[in-house]
């Protein structure tokens, strides 16, 4: 493995740190509202990043004993659920700091795939990288169609 490569999983290794926060941030946000709606997007979003440390965790092992990268497929949000229109959020002024301090995460997140794909000469790595940007970017849009309708309706209303 050459430096470049020890540089880039040390960088990995930052990114992962990242996305266990960001995972037990979403968990406890969801916690910490009633609605069931808000509840949804907050557990999904502690699942996708899980879902992106492992990957990452993956990409580390595959790097450090292979020195390669592998495809990756990407994942998607889920609807809410379709019954559900919209909902009234009982602690408004406490999820919009929490969804504010969430778009920051998200939009550290993206800036830091974003570098790393910048970083990487390898196709499959550029490319894994840039979809992780492109699906943190996806978080940042609904966190902030969420932000604004708490905060100008007072309701949870979201689509992926």
């Amino acid at each position: 493995m050459s430096q470049q490569d020890f540089d880039l999983v040390d960088a990995i290794q930052i990114a992962m740190e990242a996305e266990q926060k960001a995972a037990a941030f979403y968990a406890d946000a969801a916690h910490k509202t009633a609605n069931p709606m808000g509840q949804s997007l907050f557990e999904q979003l502690a699942e996708f990043e899980r879902y992106h440390y492992q990957k990452l965790a993956d990409l580390t092992k595959s790097l450090q004993d292979k020195g390669a990268f592998f495809g990756y497929e990407g994942r998607v949000l889920i609807s809410p659920p379709h019954e559900i229109k919209s909902a009234e959020e009982p602690n408004k002024m406490s999820m919009i700091k929490i969804i504010n301090l969430a778009i920051d995460t998200e939009r550290e997140a993206e800036n830091r795939y974003v570098a790393l794909a910048k970083q990487t000469v390898d196709p499959d790595g550029r490319a894994m990288f840039n979809k992780l940007a492109q699906e943190e970017h996806n978080h940042y849009r609904v966190l902030g169609d969420v932000y604004w309708n708490l905060n100008n309706r007072g309701t949870w209303n979201w689509s992926p």
